[in-house]
C-alpha cells in the first residue's frame, strides 16, 4: 500500500474524492456519449465529437478556460432534455460503462476509509444523473455535484444553478464539515487536477492522484503525497474481499451529468479550431 489510513473515532472525519481520473479511469460524463446518442439525446456528429473529446481528456485533461467553455456549452446543450429519460439511460448502461473503469486502488482506498469509520464523499463537476449512481456503485456516503434548473415539465431549462468546480468544491466541503461535524484538519482529499487545488488545500491530508502536470508540480512544491492508480477492475471481481457493505450515496448538490457528457464538445471545438482537425 502507498497510503496509511489512521483509525479515529472522534471527531468525525471524511475522505473527499474527485471522480474522473481519480476514482475512474475516464471522464464519467463523456463515457455516456454513445448511450445518449442511442437514446436520441444527441446526434451522430455529436457522439463522434464526444468520443474525440474523451481521447483529448485522457491525453491531457482540461484547463480552467476549457472547463469554462464546457460549462457555458452544457447550459444550452441540455435545454429541453427530459430528466427522467437521462436517468433511465444512465441506469441501463451504468454497469457496462463505469464498472470496468473503476481503479482497483481507489476502490481499496474507499474501503479502508470506511473501515476507519470515515465518510466517503464524491465531489465532482459532473452532475447527479451520472455521479449519484456512480456514488451508489462505490458505496459513497455523499455526493457533491453541479446542479441545473429543472422546469415544471421535468426538462432541463438550460440554466446552471450550482457549478461544483474549483473554489466552489472547497466551499462545499467546508459547508459539509460544519453540518456533519468533520474535522477538516484530519480529513483526506484526492484529485488528479490542478483545478482542485482549493479542495486539496481545504483538508489536512491532501493527495494528488494521477496528477496533471500543473498539479504534480504543485504537489511536489507543497510536499503532498502523489499516488499512481493504473489498475481498472470490475467491482464484482472484488466482492469476495469486501468487508464493508455498499452504502447509498446522499446527493448534496445534484446536476446534469448527461449534459456534461457532451459538454466535452466545447473542448473539442476549441481544440479543433486551433489544430484544424475538423472543418468548421
Amino acid at each position: 500500500m502507498l497510503w496509511v489510513v489512521e483509525n479515529h473515532s472522534l471527531p468525525r472525519t471524511a475522505a473527499f474524492f474527485d471522480l474522473d481520473k481519480t476514482v475512474i479511469a475516464k471522464s464519467s460524463t463523456l463515457t455516456f456519449g454513445k448511450s445518449f446518442y442511442q437514446g436520441g439525446l444527441i446526434n451522430r456528429r455529436a457522439a463522434l465529437r464526444t468520443a474525440y473529446a474523451q481521447f483529448v481528456f485522457l491525453a491531457g485533461g482540461a484547463d480552467h478556460d476549457q472547463m469554462e467553455r464546457m460549462r457555458k456549452y452544457l447550459s444550452s446543450l441540455c435545454r429541453g432534455w427530459n430528466v427522467q429519460q437521462v436517468k433511465e439511460i444512465v441506469a441501463e448502461t451504468l454497469h457496462d460503462l463505469i464498472d470496468p473503469i473503476i481503479y482497483d486502488e481507489a476502490a481499496s482506498l474507499i474501503e479502508e476509509h470506511h473501515r476507519a469509520g470515515r465518510d466517503v464523499v464524491i465531489v465532482s463537476t459532473s452532475g447527479a444523473e451520472v455521479v449519484e449512481p456512480i456514488g451508489e456503485l462505490l458505496g459513497a456516503d455523499r455526493v457533491v455535484a453541479t446542479r441545473m434548473v429543472v422546469g415544471d415539465d421535468g426538462c432541463f431549462t438550460g440554466e446552471v444553478e450550482y457549478y461544483a468546480y474549483g473554489p466552489t468544491k472547497a466551499e462545499a466541503i467546508k459547508e459539509l464539515a460544519q453540518s456533519e461535524g468533520y474535522d477538516l484538519d484530519r480529513c483526506y482529499a484526492y484529485s488528479d487536477s490542478a483545478t482542485d487545488v482549493p479542495m486539496l488545500q481545504s483538508v489536512g491530508r491532501p493527495y494528488a492522484v494521477n496528477p496533471d502536470r500543473t498539479l504534480r508540480k504543485e504537489a511536489l512544491a507543497r510536499g503532498w503525497p502523489i499516488l499512481d492508480f493504473n489498475r481498472p477492475v470490475r467491482l464484482k471481481q472484488r466482492l469476495p474481499t469486501l468487508s464493508v457493505p455498499p452504502r447509498p450515496a446522499l446527493v448534496v448538490a445534484a446536476a446534469v451529468g448527461a449534459a456534461a457528457a457532451t459538454a466535452g464538445l466545447v473542448w473539442y471545438a476549441s481544440r479543433r479550431k486551433a489544430a484544424t482537425v475538423y472543418a468548421g
